[in-house]
């Protein structure tokens, strides 16, 4: 009998970066995740981020995501009427 070696499944693990913009809807958080495509939400920006994170994982899982570099975060400015 072999035993199994958690540390293994670990070292097979990578961590990554990922982009979470958020915004309020209403009574609740929105986060979304640009690099992946993934949304989530909260009734609070903390929640809205764990769950992002969750999701973000769970669709990793089946999913890879390739190896691509992080988006240009900027701003601009609009004329209203």
């Amino acid at each position: 009998m072999t035993l199994r070696r958690p540390w293994r499944i670990l070292l097979s693990m990578t961590a990554r970066t990922f982009t979470a913009v958020v915004h309020k809807e209403g009574d609740i958080y929105v986060a979304d995740c640009p690099e992946v495509g993934t949304v989530s939400q909260g009734y609070s920006v903390e929640e809205a981020l764990v769950n992002l994170k969750e999701a973000t994982e769970l669709y990793l899982e089946e999913f890879p995501l390739p190896n691509v570099s992080r988006p240009l975060l900027t701003t601009f400015e609009a004329v209203l009427a």
